[in-house]
């Protein structure tokens, strides 16, 4: 039975340390997580500072509860505690890995999804934590959270970056293009098709060729109606299809 004692020994001062601790930890995780993630960002890929930032909090919040586990359960775990907990842990985080993973969806160069999947991992690590009644740090984490999922996407649009390009075209038949007229076309609009991205496809005749391309900055790379009216006008492509690309 539950006493007033063990409640507050939840927020004794002991426990409230610990908890400032590792708050500062989960800071730190978040700001290494995003400078790795601004990278990626800069590049146009898909994961960028929102996913990597959440991971890198999330996955820093599992190990730095294992370092203390004489203030889990407040202190109490000897009493409360019946299985090992850390088999338990590791069984939640293996089964939300899956479920994160069915909201991930890839249609060509494009990939959608990679920051809901790690809010949902990220969430359970929240109902991990409050689980072993660390209550200080784990709303802690869910307010990172929410505020890099909430604020992280106007810093990405601020910061310098490199928007993608997801190109498809079907020449017309007996039409040979060259790589290397295509990638200097590439720069003259802005643009550097991104390597190992090529694909060469042939049916009847006719190659279709898919690539992404990346602005060389922020400011450069033409626009997709721009692209589309080239692409239009220039007699050797029968068919073609553009949208932004998270590669």
């Amino acid at each position: 039975m539950p006493t007033m004692d063990m409640l507050g020994s939840y927020w004794s001062l002991a426990e409230l340390a610990t908890n400032g601790i590792i708050l500062l930890n989960l800071i730190g995780a978040l700001l290494l997580g995003l400078l790795v993630g601004y990278e990626r960002s800069y590049h146009g890929r898909a994961a960028g500072m929102r996913t990597y930032g959440l991971v890198c909090m999330a996955s820093c919040a599992l190990t730095v509860i294992g370092g203390y586990p004489q203030f889990w359960f407040g202190g109490h775990g000897a009493i409360v505690t019946v299985a090992d907990p850390t088999r338990v842990i590791q069984g939640i985080v293996t089964g939300i890995g899956f479920l994160g993973a069915g909201v991930i969806m890839r249609e060509g160069f494009n990939i959608s999804g990679l920051t809901t999947a790690a809010s949902i991992w990220a969430s359970s690590v929240i109902g991990i934590m409050v689980g072993v009644g660390f209550y200080l740090s784990a709303m802690g984490l869910a307010f990172l959270c929410a505020m890099s999922m909430i604020f992280l996407f106007r810093l990405e649009a601020w910061l310098p970056s490199r928007h993608a390009v997801a190109i498809t075209m079907r020449f017309n038949k007996g039409y040979l293009p060259r790589e290397d007229a295509l990638r200097r076309i590439a720069l003259s609009r802005g643009y550097e098709i991104a390597g190992g991205s090529l694909m060469i496809g042939s049916e009847s005749g006719m190659q279709e060729w898919r690539f992404v391309a990346i602005a060389l900055s922020k400011s450069s790379g033409a626009t997709l109606s721009e692209l589309s009216a080239e692409l239009t006008a220039f007699d050797g492509i029968d068919s073609f299809q553009l949208s932004h690309a998270r590669n």
